[in-house]
């Protein structure tokens, strides 16, 4: 099973690499990591917004058309460390990768939230966008590691 980061952005610094490779390559074989980044639609105008991120959506979606997606969106659901493991053990038995939609600097568009199987929010606070993927990274191998009884989690 991949769990398939999508993410609407830029090039990182590289601590922010560093961070992501740190955490890709602990999780196993059967659960890796795959970030895909998605270049950020041309805004010229405020107008433009909805049209760049229709475009951003559009190949979101188109990348994760075969995967249950869940759409990180400051609406969506919040979980405990605890509840993402029993979640991930749920993805794992569906047979299916799993894709996590991170938008661009204006959200999500809409289009991408009605097709989302999940909406999960990261908590109430703004995080610099690219720290999200490392969050993200580093929270899935925490399930892992409450799943497998690894004594990194500690609660």
């Amino acid at each position: 099973m991949r769990l398939r980061i999508l993410t609407v952005s830029g090039n990182p610094p590289g601590w922010i690499t560093a961070g992501w490779d740190e955490y890709a390559k602990r999780m196993p074989r059967h659960l890796q990591l795959e970030l895909v980044t998605i270049a950020p639609a041309l805004r010229r105008s405020a107008a433009d917004i909805a049209a760049a991120r229709q475009r951003e959506a559009d190949k979101l979606l188109q990348l994760s058309a075969d995967c249950y997606r869940i759409a990180l969106d400051g609406n969506g659901q919040t979980w405990s460390t605890a509840r993402l493991a029993d979640k991930l053990r749920q993805w794992q038995g569906m047979g299916r990768d799993c894709a996590f939609l991170i938008g661009g600097a204006d959200g999500h568009a809409e289009q991408v939230l009605q097709q989302a199987d999940m909406r999960w929010s990261l908590g109430a606070l703004t995080y610099p966008h690219h720290l999200v993927r490392v969050m993200l990274a580093e929270q899935l191998y925490r399930a892992h590691s409450i799943i497998i009884g690894h004594p990194y989690h500690r609660d």
